[in-house]
């Protein structure tokens, strides 16, 4: 067995967030790893290290090289026949998980939220360490300990409203784990290295999991994939940990965002490669629209129009909407439909049977497509998600006469506007976005909307299209007339909205709040400028 040698080195160590934009979450330099991690955990973590990382090393240099494909005009497709897509194999999908109607999700490090989503009645809960909670050590280890504390049933908050502590009720939910994506490196645990920390997050809560008091098998939701050899990485790491334990090689179970233009195309060939592990696919959709964008980037026919225009039903993400559950209830996998990201309120009447009224539509367009169950963020939402599927799962139905091989790249046209509105919107929600990142929180209600990492990515994206085309595209200001996104303006409009956000109490609360706000927007414009587009 080969021993990584990912050595850090004084060009790639990792700094503090404002001085870069790479995906590096490091322990703090006076962190003591005698005391910091569980006792044998070093132990345990360093078969898995020489193992796997050299091959997520790989893996993720050959993402860049199918970008720098995809830009230069070979998009993905579909791959040939193999025994993944001609084979009739199918899992057994364990009856503890066959009703997924709706899925809740935040963040890991808010115990309140999680003992909330907990006691919300919904089929099953995502404890997330990825996109909706900031990528810094404290928040890290803060969500692994929530976790672990939610498996075992013990997880509480205090209510100041009742002035009492609030735990978790007993109920059939299916917890899920979601750790960070495999682009993402965690460094000061081993001396020098660099770790994956998607290997980091599982190892910590298999290492310390009582495996003999769970309800349910111990779940992962695997985000960011962009190809199928990378389920191969996951089943690895699964049954590496699983024999460490002493437990069955697929004692592990999963489920998998399909997040990724990419992977879309290799969906039946990644669930054969986990077929030991696996229960689902998710239709991550902002995250794939933000692959899209990304895949399309030099294109001009691909400038989106302003995000909040585009509808939930567009083509898109329609036709893929409609071929995962094909595959998934070929093989006896459920298949989930993403968040709905306007969010109910309980004091503005108006956005909140705005944002039920478009989550009852956007959840019933999903099971209509035969998804067997949705994703929601927010308790108030999960009567009204799970009502959109009438049975437990949809696992029986198949369309007739299916296409197989959809586009899965119809032009985005005739649908929405291009606004100069639209362009400060974006700007508008990336720095506040960012100034939430700065202040340790990985997803923020905006406007009515949950932004977390996903949309952000969306916006800088939408942004950068219309900067590269902008003497192609037309974008309209509130004249009517066509506004040229230069670099130049596009830096003055930063300006503009920096000013507005700096003039708003809300947003500036003390001399501290106005610095981070400043910062937020230079690193905001700066990842436009340097194309950082991965979930970072």
């Amino acid at each position: 067995m080969a021993t990584a040698t990912a050595k850090l080195d004084p060009a790639t160590a990792p700094l503090p967030f404002s001085n870069r934009i790479v995906c590096v979450n490091a322990a703090p330099e006076e962190f003591d790893l005698s005391n910091g991690l569980p006792a044998g955990f070093l132990e345990f973590l360093a078969p898995l290290h020489a193992a796997l990382t050299l091959r997520q090393r790989a893996l993720v240099a050959r993402r860049e090289r199918a970008l720098a494909d995809a830009h230069a005009g070979k998009l993905p497709n579909y791959l040939p026949p193999s025994v993944a897509t001609t084979n009739s194999w199918r899992i057994q999908l364990p009856a503890w998980c066959a009703d997924q109607r709706n899925q809740m999700t935040g963040p890991a490090d808010e115990a309140e939220l999680v003992v909330k989503m907990l006691n919300s009645g919904a089929p099953g809960v995502m404890l997330d360490l990825e996109d909706s909670s900031a990528n810094t050590w404290e928040h890290t280890i803060c969500g692994i300990e929530n976790i672990l504390d939610a498996l075992a049933g013990r997880l509480t908050y205090y209510d100041k409203k009742r002035d009492r502590t609030v735990g978790i009720s007993p109920s059939n939910t299916v917890i899920f784990t979601r750790p960070r994506g495999l682009h993402i490196h965690q460094a000061g645990i081993l001396d020098g290295e660099l770790l994956p920390a998607s290997m980091f997050d599982v190892a910590m809560v298999a290492y310390q999991v009582d495996f003999s008091t769970l309800r349910h098998p111990l779940c992962f939701y695997i985000p960011k994939s962009e190809s199928a050899d990378e389920a191969l990485w996951w089943r690895d790491l699964f049954q590496m940990i699983a024999g460490a334990k002493g437990l069955p090689a697929g004692a592990i179970k999963c489920m998998a965002l399909v997040e990724s233009h990419p992977l879309a195309y290799q969906m039946e060939e990644f669930a054969w490669n986990l077929r030991e592990h696996i229960l689902g696919l998710n239709l991550g959709r902002w995250d794939y629209m933000a692959s899209l964008i990304h895949c399309n980037l030099e294109n001009p026919e691909w400038v989106l129009p302003d995000r909040n225009t585009i509808p939930h039903n567009m083509a898109f993400f329609q036709n893929l909407r409609e071929l995962m559950p094909e595959i998934c209830h070929k093989h006896g996998m459920l298949a989930i439909g993403g968040m709905t990201a306007l969010y109910p309120s309980r004091e503005d009447a108006e956005l909140n049977a705005r944002a039920l009224k478009t989550l009852a539509e956007d959840k019933k367009n999903e099971s209509n497509s035969l998804m067997d169950g949705a994703w929601t963020g927010h308790p108030d939402q999960n009567a009204i998600a799970v009502a959109q599927f009438p049975e437990p799962n949809q696992l029986g139905a198949r369309p007739a006469n299916h296409n197989t091989h959809p586009n899965l790249r119809p032009l985005p046209a005739g649908v929405g506007q291009r606004t100069l509105g639209g362009t400060r919107a974006a700007i508008r929600t990336v720095i506040r976005y960012r100034n939430g990142v700065l202040n340790g929180k990985g997803a923020s209600l905006l406007d009515g909307y949950m932004e977390d990492l996903a949309t952000d990515r969306i916006y800088r994206l939408m942004i950068a299209q219309r900067m590269n085309h902008s003497s192609s595209v037309e974008i309209l200001d509130e004249s009517g007339a066509p506004v040229r996104h230069t670099p130049e303006f596009i830096s003055k409009l930063f300006d503009e909205e920096l000013e507005r956000l700096l003039g708003e109490p809300a947003s500036v609360k003390s001399p501290q709040g106005a610095a981070s706000l400043r910062e937020a927007r230079t690193l905001s414009e700066e990842m436009i400028r340097r194309h950082e587009f991965n979930p970072a």
